[in-house]
């Protein structure tokens, strides 16, 4: 690979690196927000590398007639983040996702449910609300939840789910919240569900994984939103 086909394929890169990062939202299906600053410098950095090895002389070169097909074959998949960038996670992960356990609570870190009506919530929170909290904050309130469609294993039933990450989508696990009395939308349907919680029964948590459970009032579809993941 000569001087000129590595500067190249490293300004490649770093123009898409900087391209998702830094003018859209793109990066979002990969990373958290945070990140975001990282991946712009990262992208500048290696702009700056490309293009001042094209300015490079180099006296001798010493390629092999396959050398420039070997390496823009490299640059495929630099071309599939810009032109077909993959989509965030969606049910067919949230399916095989086992979640970890989620750290308990302190039950005084819920904040009380201020106002009358829906009241708009992570599904973490909820979740965590669901579980930990001994003041019952949920019991009665109308609660909206923000996520897409995965369908339960029994027939007819479904969660609204999203994904949690760390950092990036290689850690991802999916929160989902059981929605009881409406009618499964298509899958990865993104919707706002509006229900109450429903109180588990059971005195001590069972063994396996158990979702929370919302008797479902109201439905509406939205759009994906920029930052899919919580």
């Amino acid at each position: 690979m000569s001087r000129v086909t590595q500067s190249l394929v490293l300004a490649l890169l770093g123009g898409v690196v900087l391209w998702i990062s830094g003018f859209s939202t793109s990066y979002l299906n990969y990373v958290k927000p945070g990140f975001r600053p990282f991946l712009v410098g990262a992208g500048v950095v290696l702009v700056v590398l490309g293009v001042a090895g094209l300015f490079t002389k180099r006296k001798h070169d010493h390629d092999h007639g396959h050398g420039h097909g070997v390496a823009w074959l490299l640059c495929l998949p630099v071309f599939a983040i810009l032109l077909v960038a993959p989509p965030a996670l969606g049910s067919f992960a949230a399916a095989r996702s086992q979640a970890p356990a989620l750290p308990k609570r302190d039950p005084g870190a819920f904040a009380p449910l201020a106002g009358g009506g829906p009241v708009d919530m992570p599904i973490g929170e909820f979740i965590g609300r669901a579980w930990d909290d001994d003041k019952k904050s949920l019991t009665g309130r109308a609660v909206r939840l923000t996520g897409f469609v995965v369908p339960a294993r029994r027939g007819g039933e479904w969660y609204v789910t999203r994904m949690q990450i760390a950092c990036c989508a290689a850690d991802a696990f999916a929160l989902k919240v059981l929605v009881k009395g409406i009618k499964a939308p298509p899958r990865d349907t993104w919707v706002e569900v509006t229900g109450t919680w429903v109180p588990h029964t059971f005195g001590k948590m069972p063994n396996g994984l158990i979702y929370p459970e919302l008797a479902g009032t109201g439905l509406a579809r939205v759009p994906a939103p920029a930052e899919p993941y919580e």
